[in-house]
Order: C-alpha cells, then structure tokens, then sequence
C-alpha cells in the first residue's frame, strides 16, 4: 500500500506552515501555503498565518 500525503510543509525556505495539498497554491512544481510564499515575497510581506513571521 503506497503512503497518503495529505499535508506538507509550505515550499518557502523561511516559511513554518504546513498546508493541505489539496489547498495549497502550486507553482513551478512546488506547493506553498500562500501566495506570498509562492510569489517569493515581492513585496516583502509575509504568509500572515499565525506563527510565522516568514518574508522570504
């Protein structure tokens, strides 16, 4: 029987969220939590999830 993966960790390096994989935001291959993390901050702001205070 093959593992069930429903929850990983948000793809942003900096970023301590774990997110569904079914509601995460995917970009180039990877899975983020947010689009913050996966726009790569451009404008500096972090995932505003409770917790984390990545920004990229």
């Amino acid at each position: 029987m093959a593992p069930d993966v429903s929850m990983v960790k948000c793809a942003c390096a900096d970023c301590v969220c774990v997110v569904a994989v079914g509601k995460a935001v995917k970009r180039e291959g990877r899975l983020y939590c947010g689009d913050a993390c996966a726009d790569h901050h451009k404008d500096g702001a972090g995932c505003a999830h409770a917790g984390c205070s990545c920004h990229g």
